[in-house]
């Protein structure tokens, strides 16, 4: 039986007990997310025989992610189906990559339909790519950088170690949405609740982060944390787009921070967003990670083998 429970700070030990071992590299497993995201989702979890599930509501339609953990696969599906209807809802997934489909098409053939949204798609980097900018396919982002080294002979970037240092990345956010008008958007909205969440909560979520300082004055800052023991999710990354090459900038250095141990880095979807987009693929992915939603056939119902 699923016994779903609400998403805390003090599950987080629990729920990256799961994550942090698996193979799943999506942007959505990272604890942050999982819980700065909480107001809008109402996200839950529930243990069950060496798995872990999640539970959401998007857009006020219910919703699962894939179980993560290792053991009977299909029992645990077969619950989530049964939950489902308890909830007067078809099961539906989210986030399913090409791998978890093939798992489901192994235990489950022909019960799920299965459709790709590309603007949800995660974008992967080599983070020796980030933080080195070699080749010439990073000629342009080593441009940006050197431009902004040469402006500003008195920068530095600072580690979020500080409550100082989390006032003046709050202070920031606000300047920043002042100028991008975020409240008048509901998805910048959206990120700014989640970002000042995260902020205010930042040691308790177990995130890293950094500011980059140019003459005394902060002009970006990013966070982001572990999603499984070989990648590394940046979550936020804001910077002042008057300042040239502020974002080139503080992208390589968290890279260049980010703990050896992290061979990738996610840095989240492009949301459709055309800009997004350019920039994202600008960066020269390394895996851009589809990702399905996965519906169950109407007609399977019945075939199903509890």
């Amino acid at each position: 039986m699923l016994n779903f429970k609400d998403i805390t700070l003090s599950d987080r030990d629990r729920i990256t007990s799961y994550t942090l071992n698996s193979n799943r590299r999506n942007c959505d497993l990272s604890f942050s997310n999982l819980c700065c995201w909480r107001f809008l989702y109402d996200t839950q979890f529930a243990e069950m025989d060496g798995f872990i599930v999640f539970k959401f509501w998007a857009h006020g339609q219910l919703a699962y992610m894939m179980p993560v953990g290792q053991g009977d696969l299909k029992k645990v599906v077969n619950k989530m189906i049964e939950d489902a209807e308890k909830e007067g809802e078809p099961l539906v997934m989210l986030g399913v990559s090409s791998e978890m489909r093939e798992e489901l098409e192994e235990i489950m053939p022909k019960t799920f339909a299965y459709t790709i949204d590309r603007d949800y798609a995660d974008y992967i980097y080599l983070k020796e790519n980030l933080a080195e900018l070699k080749g010439r396919k990073f000629q342009q982002k080593r441009n940006h950088v050197n431009r902004f080294i040469k402006a500003h002979d008195n920068h530095k970037f600072v580690p979020i170690t500080t409550p100082e240092h989390i006032k003046e990345c709050l202070h920031f956010e606000t300047e920043w949405c002042k100028q991008n008008e975020c409240d008048k958007h509901e998805g910048t909205g959206n990120e700014r609740e989640a970002i000042i969440y995260g902020l205010n909560n930042f040691d308790e979520l177990g995130l890293k982060g950094g500011i980059l300082y140019a003459e005394d004055k902060v002009v970006a800052f990013t966070y982001g944390m572990p999603i499984n023991a070989d990648t590394f999710g940046t979550h936020v990354e804001k910077a002042d787009a008057t300042v040239e090459g502020a974002y080139a900038m503080i992208n390589r250095e968290f890279a260049r921070y980010i703990p050896e141990q992290y061979t990738y880095i996610n840095r989240e979807e492009d949301l459709g967003i055309p800009g997004l987009r350019r920039a994202k693929l600008s960066y020269n992915p390394t895996i851009i990670l589809d990702k399905h939603m996965v519906s169950l056939q109407t007609d399977a119902v019945d075939e199903l083998d509890w």
